[in-house]
């Protein structure tokens, strides 16, 4: 995943820029990148941010930048910005998205003769450097924005840094979400809307899918209309969106606590307390709590100063190393306890496997699992959120392959919770995990928690639905 943040102000821009980039942390560690834009030009800073916190690498650069409009991007992969020099004028660009065409719009760019392109580490073209050349082969940036989205299978949302000030283009589909906000003297847009509160913006605008506007310090201007499809990510409430932001109107916190109503509303198991694997299960688990009557504890708790999220390392063993090591049980909560543990998702279930044998190595009693979102079945074609090498890793998917003996294909019997099939990938997982039972969200619970129609929702990992 990534994010991105940009602002243009009357005055300087660079503190605002630095807080509001910041703000995305939890949507990628390995590469940050800011560019600020003065009379003398762009002046970009990148780093690699795997070890490190954002703030960390980039509260130095800051005082050496600075200027009245700027653009900056957190990501897992591609450096950004970069910096473009071409007869639409030299401009800054970062993207967050998937382009699972990229090596066909290479092709059809070398075919034409009208372009190059530098590798990256491991031969990869940078998918941020294919987006700017299909921006320049038109003879505006809205025209090249365009162009951009018609052209691009997957997802991709662009900031660009021009001398007008910043365009910014949503996703055709409008998979993930662009806002805006304004204060007095300055005008910001970002992915994530906790970005604006502590630097005092107030939300005015979020960008259609496919729309196309230029923000200056006084406002914007829409240069492109929003198209009428709109697929935006489920996955944003249920897991890796910030409580704190709001997308299409709805707030992250409020959906989690929803989700955790509908958990509790069709389950009558007698527990002791009510749980959240820290942090994405919390807002999920007081939903859950809250209805059932049932107390809201925290068996587990997370050491956040120096553990990273246990998702980012490229590495298998790493992550569960990290998760393990970020998460201290409490044995007086836990001895003879009955647990009931509300998760945003389970994607492999290998770290969630070690947690459950902590738990009952710890005293528990019960176990019981309760995901906010049914179970994971097919591999994100468009956002990349999970970092599954094969579709195999994924639990529900191994569960398939030992009842069919092949995984290749996944019969619809799978996808309903109302059928014998999926009963039984259900207890083989149970069974791997040892649990003592396992529940997850139904579809339609999980849509009627987000409170939008299912066909402006992407549910493709749950439902296969494109």
């Amino acid at each position: 995943m990534g994010g991105f943040f940009g602002v243009v102000s009357k005055s300087s821009c660079t503190s605002d820029l630095f807080y509001g980039t910041d703000y995305h942390s939890h949507l990628g560690t390995m590469r940050g990148g800011l560019a600020v834009k003065s009379d003398e030009g762009i002046h970009r800073v990148i780093h690699d941010i795997t070890n490190a916190q954002f703030r960390s690498k980039f509260e130095d650069d800051i005082n050496d930048m600075d200027g009245t409009m700027g653009i900056g991007v957190i990501s897992d992969y591609e450096d950004q910005p970069l910096i473009i020099g071409s007869h639409l004028g030299k401009y800054a660009i970062v993207t967050v998205g998937v382009i699972s065409n990229i090596s066909e719009l290479v092709d059809i760019v070398f075919q034409n003769r009208t372009g190059h392109f530098s590798e990256m580490t491991g031969g990869e073209v940078n998918p941020t450097e294919v987006v700017a050349m299909l921006i320049n082969q038109e003879d505006s940036f809205t025209a090249g924005l365009a162009r951009a989205q018609e052209s691009i299978a997957g997802s991709c949302s662009v900031l660009l840094l021009t001398d007008e000030g910043i365009y910014a283009s949503r996703d055709k589909l409008g998979r993930t979400p662009i806002s805006i906000g304004s204060k007095s003297d300055a005008t910001a847009i970002t992915f994530e809307t906790c970005a604006f509160p502590n630097l005092e913006y107030e939300f005015i605008y979020e960008l259609g899918p496919g729309e196309v506007v230029l923000v200056t310090a006084d406002g914007f201007e829409q240069k492109k209309d929003p198209g009428d499809k709109m697929r935006i990510c489920a996955f944003l409430w249920v897991y890796y969106g910030f409580p704190a932001s709001n997308y299409e109107g709805i707030n992250v916190e409020d959906v989690r606590n929803r989700c955790g109503e509908c958990l509790a509303r069709r389950d009558d198991i007698e527990v002791d307390m009510v749980a959240g694997i820290p942090d994405s299960g919390t807002g999920h688990a007081v939903g859950y709590a809250n209805y059932a009557g049932i107390a809201y504890r925290r068996p587990f708790v997370k050491y956040t100063p120096t553990r990273p999220r246990s998702f980012m390392p490229q590495k298998q063993e790493q992550r569960d190393l990290v998760a393990r090591m970020k998460l201290i049980p409490i044995r007086e909560l836990i001895q003879d306890k009955r647990l009931l543990f509300c998760e945003d998702s389970i994607v492999r279930g290998t770290q969630l496997q070690d947690t459950v044998k902590r738990l009952f190595d710890a005293g528990a009693a019960e176990m019981h699992m309760r995901p906010a979102c049914p179970p994971l079945v097919f591999g994100c074609k468009y956002l990349n959120f999970s970092r599954s090498r094969s579709l195999m890793d994924l639990a529900a998917r191994r569960a398939i392959k030992e009842l069919e003996g092949t995984g290749e294909t996944v019969p619809e019997a799978y996808l309903d919770p109302d059928s014998l099939e999926y009963a039984e990938m259900i207890e083989r997982i149970r069974k791997r995990l040892r649990l003592t039972s396992l529940s997850y969200q139904r579809l339609d619970d999980l849509i009627e928690a987000i409170g939008l129609p299912e066909e402006k929702l992407c549910t493709f990992c749950w439902s296969g639905r494109e």
